[in-house]
């Protein structure tokens, strides 16, 4: 859709803090609500549909508050990149400045000598231009907001079209022997290869000319915030479901095996042994299973992942002494955790259903790699959507599981 205002006003502080005291009363409604639902169960005399709607609405409301909350936080940790331009180095404002004539009225002449003398790989009216580096850092910086696996995955930028990593398969022969002991000669390690392509990733926001001749606004701020949704959405989604076919591979495309049959190369799952439900009556062992099937050094760095439904109904679930397994966030701008572990919200994981892997547990930082290829580009077509002007902009961008022990899955299902 064309824009023609400028963004809202960034939230105040006091409206950040009366939204989480207010996600805060709902959780400790919810909770007095679910108990008595619990003890119904206890007493064998079912719960009454009274009891179960007011659970119900009350987690609607709980979500809808998280959002709400997450929105603000978002907004607030936005700074304004023109407000920076000051620090900016002279080679920095001068591409600005030129990208800025460039975006508002089509001039080429002044960001085609620029990028000729770079040496970058701009083709002018084929390829469009570079956007300013503070620009394209700053739309990195809101992508991790938006994006909630880029957020805790291993990022690296790279320049050529693929960043391919070295891992060893089989290592060299090594142990503890005695002073005098024969040893075994040492055999030469086993190296094998994944790559990571970067495919490309583009967004269309429209401008009225209106909005173009306004020096009051921002262009390199207004870019960013256009095409940090249109670039959020669709990674977020390959990152957990792609299919590595024009875009990056998602965790959840590669092979999943049971735990206790896991290999390199497969992605390991535990199951809760009910189709499509939690257990019955020990709803919580399979969290605790997915925790243990991680390795020790990967979970002190560990998130999991999973959609608001997953976690409505994970609210409802308490240890054997009574305590909620799903805590709160202890402050407006941390996350809830689930057995300690902080939750990555991510509405691209599937919801509970019969063999669904809607949970997924690991250190992603370690698990999962982002690559971007350095370069966010613009091409501005004035001709195509009159009397719009549109903004090709694109960006490339690739992943995949880098190490298949870090991140185990939960199976609804019964094995």
């Amino acid at each position: 859709m064309p824009m023609t205002a400028e963004p809202a006003a960034t939230p105040t502080s006091l409206e950040v803090v009366e939204a989480f005291d207010e996600f805060m009363r709902s959780f400790e409604a919810f909770k007095e609500a679910n108990d008595e639902r619990l003890a119904q169960l206890e007493e064998q005399v079912g719960t009454d549909t009274v009891t179960e709607e007011k659970v119900r609405r009350i987690n609607r409301a709980l979500d809808d508050q998280k959002r709400t909350l997450d929105h603000l936080l978002t907004k607030g940790l936005r700074p304004q990149i023109g407000e920076r331009a000051s620090g900016l180095s002279g080679a920095d404002r001068e591409h600005k400045a030129a990208f800025d004539a460039y975006m508002r009225r089509g001039d080429q002449s002044r960001i085609v000598r620029l990028e000729e003398k770079a040496l970058s790989a701009g083709s002018g009216p084929d390829g469009g231009y570079l956007v300013p580096q503070p620009t394209e850092t700053e739309i990195m910086r809101r992508l991790a907001d938006v994006s909630p696996i880029r957020a805790i995955a291993g990022v690296r930028q790279m320049t050529s079209s693929v960043y391919k990593k070295p891992f060893t398969t089989t290592g060299p022969a090594t142990g503890w022997v005695g002073e005098t002991a024969a040893r075994t000669e040492t055999t030469s390690q086993v190296l094998d290869e994944l790559s990571f392509p970067a495919m490309e990733l583009y967004a269309m926001p429209a401008a009225t000319q209106t909005l173009l001749d306004d020096a009051a606004v921002d262009m390199d701020a207004w870019i960013a915030e256009e095409v940090m949704v249109a670039f959020g959405e669709q990674e977020s989604t390959a990152f957990v479901t792609g299919d590595g076919v024009n875009k990056p591979t998602g965790f959840l495309n590669y092979a999943n095996v049971a735990e206790n049959s896991w290999s390199w190369g497969n992605i390991g799952y535990v199951a809760t042994g009910t189709d499509g439900a939690f257990d019955a009556t020990d709803p919580g062992d399979v969290l605790m299973d997915a925790i243990f099937a991680v390795r020790a050094g990967y979970r002190q760095n560990a998130h999991w992942v999973m959609n608001r439904q997953t976690q409505a109904e994970i609210r409802k679930i308490k240890d054997a002494d009574g305590n909620y397994l799903w805590q709160p966030a202890v402050s407006s701008d941390a996350a809830a955790t689930l057995l300690n572990a902080p939750i990555a919200e991510s509405e691209d994981m599937p919801d509970i259903g019969s063999n669904a892997y809607a949970i997924a547990f690991g250190d992603f930082g370690r698990g999962y790699l982002v690559v971007d290829r350095i370069g966010v580009r613009v091409l501005r077509d004035p001709f195509s959507s009159k009397p719009y002007v549109l903004f090709y902009t694109t960006k490339r961008v690739g992943g995949g599981v880098q190490d298949f022990n870090a991140i185990k899955l939960v199976k609804f299902g019964v094995s």
